[in-house]
């Protein structure tokens, strides 16, 4: 195996040296996910010091009890400082334990470092394979080291972009390969790009940064494409010139794009399959036969006579069959999968096809015992990621605060839909784009905390920290607002600054938001809560959820709710405490007042004994190491598809560990440009 630079991190961490490390990380190198892991598998306990009162109460509760007993420990304390900065610890620390540093500079010292520290640390192996590969001669400037990281990271060499399958191919490569790339690359892209007379007319600022702007230019020229190829497919003579369109396109550039160049092309059908783009209809053109009905363009098209959506699914099935989870996979790759599965279960549950139903049964129990193995050996290396990009729920608020920063008078929403999984926002999102044609969606998914109940979940989005924090409130939800204020109020906002509401989703959206903001208002926290309690009284599986959902939708309320924050000048988010997976019961726990919580699919007691007395009789459950839990908190997790009632018994529930619980949508809605 070819050294990493993780390798010259690690060689300093030798287990049973110090009970206590301080380590000076401004980079955040050490809560790099495969870097957390490796150190959690050498016994070393990593730990935040973010806040100084929740370090302290973290260290003391956890950590300094257990040596005084005489326990051994491998604490490592990761800080956001600068070498020097070490010496300001407290002097307790500092007696306790020995010091280390590392930063990017040292790791890669002939890049820039302004440059390399905004990349996501993913990136991080393959810049230090291109270093070693490339070896520049001399130290590169700002630049020179953009325009490393994109040939070499990217796969973009920005000057050989000369005409406008060049620039698709490029963009297609990052934005339907969810490489989402730093602000200061996509803005160098840009630079290069202006220098080409070509792209003059291109709308470069908005495709370039921003995959979602990308597909809703590419979605408005399919149709144009569409009536020009079947209008060229009429004309004999190929000399003639392609008729003209007039239809009023929102972004500059050409109107018609060369998707049939075989460069292109081969994206278009993964595209449509994904969800990527919309399928059309197209109007006065015949689609039962010629060169509309070929393979690579059927997917875009909307036929009247054919099942369109079973060939949808067909494939979809085939797709994730034939791809299966990878041991080795990062979070992202999981979220990746997870929004094409969400994709592919909301398209069966709105059929009623049962050959279907039952073979997304059997791929989903096949798919959630990979994903909670891999959960149990990578869940606790999430919980300290970088919050520039969410990876767990706690980091959502920790992401919009940075979204304040010198951002003047901007104003954030962040909307909850308590119990929303992933499959469900597919039906919700095609609900608000329907209704609000407009709408410009912004979708990625995060993790839920696990046990995935509101109480641990729900607090620890609007806490901004793990639920280790808050132990006192681990059973109720009723410190959300005071949680949600006191975040906000530690990022410099008053609590006139801060709007909470809770027990949304019917009656007049309008007048309970227009109730709840005021001229000083800067932060909205709102739930939403209908989807929950459709879950709860819900007797006809995920079909009928689905189905639910979609009456709800029709109201209207929540297309409101987000029209108006909008038109009030809110940056407006959605996302979920936890979803919710279709199961059947194998038996309930009969262990009277022992368990402080007696879910379907979690129960949690008091101590790991008393865990481990009732596990004994269900061989289906899965004692949950609690990581990021306060003490005190033992969770018994129901696996797959199983649940803790009456055996045969079948629901809609949550708490446990599938991937239709554990990953949720996390959505930046924004209004398409003019």
């Amino acid at each position: 195996m070819k050294p990493s630079w993780r390798d010259r991190i690690l060689d300093a961490f030798v287990p049973q040296v110090s009970k206590l490390t301080l380590v000076a990380d401004p980079d955040r190198l050490l809560t790099e996910e495969k870097l957390a892991l490796a150190l959690r598998e050498r016994g070393f306990e990593l730990i935040d010091f973010d806040d100084p009162v929740a370090f302290r109460y973290a260290y003391e509760s956890g950590y300094r009890a257990r040596w005084d007993q005489g326990e051994q420990t491998d604490l490592v304390v990761i800080l956001r400082l600068q070498d020097a900065e070490l010496e300001r610890l407290p002097y307790d620390l500092l007696q306790a334990g020995r010091t280390l540093s590392f930063n990017l500079g040292e790791l890669f010292p002939r890049l820039s470092y302004p440059v390399i520290e905004t990349l996501d640390r993913s990136l991080l192996d393959a810049l230090y394979a291109a270093q070693t590969s490339a070896k520049p001669d001399d130290r590169l400037g700002d630049n020179a080291t953009k325009d490393f990281i994109l040939r070499h990271l990217f796969g973009v060499a920005a000057e050989l972009i000369c005409n406008e399958v060049d620039l698709l191919r490029a963009l297609l490569r990052l934005h339907y390969g969810q490489r989402v790339l730093p602000a200061t690359l996509a803005q160098r892209l840009i630079q290069w790009l202006e220098t080409r007379a070509d792209f003059e007319s291109w709308p470069l600022a908005e495709i370039v940064p921003d995959a979602e702007g990308f597909f809703a230019f590419l979605q408005e020229r399919w149709p144009v494409f569409l009536l020009e190829y079947a209008a060229m497919d009429r004309i004999e003579d190929r000399r003639l010139d392609r008729p003209r369109q007039r239809q009023r396109l929102r972004y500059p550039g050409p109107a018609r794009l060369p998707f049939d160049h075989h460069d292109i092309r081969v994206y278009v059908d993964d595209l449509f399959l994904e969800g990527r783009l919309t399928p059309v209809a197209v109007d006065g053109v015949d689609t039962s036969g010629g060169s509309l009905a070929g393979s690579w363009m059927r997917g875009g098209i909307i036929r009247p006579d054919a099942d369109d959506e079973a060939l949808r699914i067909a494939r979809l099935f085939e797709r994730l069959e034939q791809s299966p989870p990878a041991d080795d996979w990062r979070h992202s790759d999981w979220t990746g999968f997870a929004l094409k599965w969400a994709e592919l279960a909301a398209k069966v549950h709105g059929r009623s096809d049962r050959e279907d139903h039952a073979r997304l049964c059997r791929l989903g129990e096949a798919l959630n015992r990979r994903f909670a193995g891999w959960l149990t050996k990578h869940y606790a290396s999430l919980i300290n990621l970088s919050p520039t990009q969410p990876a767990m729920l706690h980091h959502v608020a920790r992401h919009l605060a940075r979204r304040l920063e010198g951002a003047g008078e901007r104003r954030l929403a962040l909307i909850l839909v308590d119990g929303l999984a992933l499959d469900q926002w597919v039906t919700v999102r095609q609900a608000l784009q329907a209704q609000d044609t407009e709408l410009l969606l912004r979708e990625s998914a995060v993790f839920a905390w696990i046990p995935t109940l509101t109480s641990v979940s729900r607090q620890a989005l609007f806490a901004g920290k793990p639920p280790l924090y808050f132990p006192g409130s681990i059973q109720s939800t009723h410190r959300e607002e005071a949680l949600w204020k006191q975040f906000w109020e530690g990022h410099g906002l008053s609590r006139l600054d801060v709007g909470y509401q809770r027990c949304l989703g019917d009656g007049d959206a309008l007048q309970s938001l227009d109730a709840l903001i005021h001229g000083k208002t800067r932060v909205l926290g709102l739930v939403v809560d209908k989807v929950d309690e459709i879950m709860h009284g819900m007797q006809l599986g995920a079909a009928g959820m689905h189905n639910q959902i979609q009456q709800w939708l029709q109201g209207g309320f929540l297309t409101t709710l987000i029209a108006r924050l909008l038109e009030r000048g809110f940056e407006v988010w959605l996302t979920a405490d936890h979803g919710n997976v279709e199961c059947i019961g194998k038996g309930r726990p009969q262990e009277g007042v022992i368990a402080e919580t007696r879910g379907e699919r979690a129960r949690v007691y008091p101590t790991a004994d008393l865990r481990a007395q009732v596990a004994e009789d269900f061989d289906f459950a899965l004692p949950w190491t609690p990581a990021g839990l306060p003490p005190g908190y033992f969770p018994l997790l129901a696996c797959g598809q199983d649940a803790f009632v009456s055996a045969g018994e079948k629901l809609v529930a949550h708490g446990g560990m599938a991937l239709e619980e554990v990953l949720v949508p996390l959505v930046k809605l924004t209004r398409r440009r003019p």
